[in-house]
């Protein structure tokens, strides 16, 4: 494992707060992108929960952050991350499809969007370290 996915799976786990999914795949880069968490906190707040609308998934948005936060913003890779996970999840990325798609396969809503977090920590990190960033 990474010291980004162990960071994201330990903010999942915490309960006092509650780190929505885009600040849960923000948070761990946060330092080594030259930020402080507590602006990666509030940077990413009103994009869990699909922007606070079901829209795009908190976690791929908190992606994008990330990979702008190091630079990464031409369209190839960032075609190519919305790709992969397009590929994974049935061709959805909105909160609303995903959750709805996880509710008739009878899983949960944590897990699944823990899952989300982690799933997106790993493939910006991947891109990352491909594109020499980490």
């Amino acid at each position: 494992m990474s010291k980004y996915l162990d960071r994201a799976k330990e903010l999942r786990g915490i309960t006092e707060v509650h780190y929505n999914c885009a600040q849960s795949v923000v948070v761990p880069f946060a330092k080594d992108a030259g930020i402080t968490e507590d602006t990666a906190m509030r940077m990413a707040v009103n994009f869990g929960s699909g922007m606070k609308r079901a829209s795009v998934c908190g976690a791929i948005t908190g992606g994008l952050m990330v990979l702008g936060l190091f630079g990464v913003d031409d369209a190839g890779t960032v075609g190519t991350y919305y790709s992969k996970l397009k590929e994974r999840h049935e061709g959805y990325l909105d909160c609303a499809d995903l959750l709805r798609i996880n509710k008739q396969k009878g899983q949960e809503k944590k897990p699944h969007c823990d899952a989300m977090v982690y799933e997106c920590v790993e493939l910006v990190e991947e891109i990352l370290r491909s594109q020499n960033k980490l």
